[in-house]
């Protein structure tokens, strides 16, 4: 396993919720079906930031292939 001597910033759970453009109660709801990776430091929850990138990779739908149909 590779150790990374540089620490990640971590954002809190209104900066991952202005990054994604919606409100803090999504970013909660991702936390609670453990849909997006963070820490908990304390009673605080925050989100390294490669968290954020690797959500958006997981939930993005590409386009099907055109059929050969024009419009």
């Amino acid at each position: 396993m590779e150790e990374t001597t540089e620490m990640q910033r971590l954002l809190t759970v209104h900066e991952v919720a202005e990054v994604l453009g919606t409100a803090d109660g999504f970013v909660r709801q991702l936390v609670a079906a453990r849909r997006i990776r963070f820490l908990r430091v304390g009673k605080h929850l925050r989100f390294p930031v490669s968290a954020v990138p690797e959500y958006l990779a997981a939930v993005t739908v590409e386009p099907l292939p055109s059929a050969g149909r024009s419009a």
